[in-house]
């Protein structure tokens, strides 16, 4: 899984899958005192509460990228634009043709 960013639908089998990857990091006495004292009000190993923290804020940032929320407005456009594709104009076909010229395809 290294190197790759995981769909938020897998999440629930990430959290179920075997474990042996490790991740370490390096700290202040404060945040580690922060952290343990965090762990302990919700009754937590401090690696659960650190793994469970990390994992919440990976999901919400991935899914900040990667999940588009549309209002109807933006979805009815969305979907007229790929029912109906309006013809490309001048300028986009001057810029496919540049494009074809400069760019060499290997």
């Amino acid at each position: 899984m290294s190197g790759q960013t995981p769909d938020i639908a897998d999440v629930r089998e990430i959290t179920s899958t075997r474990k042996t990857d490790r991740l370490e990091a390096r700290l202040s006495r404060q945040q580690k005192a922060l952290i343990e004292r965090a762990a302990a009000y919700e009754g937590r190993s401090v690696s659960d509460f650190v793994i469970n923290s990390a994992q919440k804020a990976a999901e919400k940032v991935v899914g900040q990228h990667e999940v588009w929320e549309l209002n109807e407005a933006q979805s009815r456009a969305l979907v007229e634009a790929l029912l109906r594709p309006k013809k490309p104009n001048k300028r986009l076909l001057d810029a496919v043709n540049e494009h074809r010229e400069t760019v060499e395809i290997r």
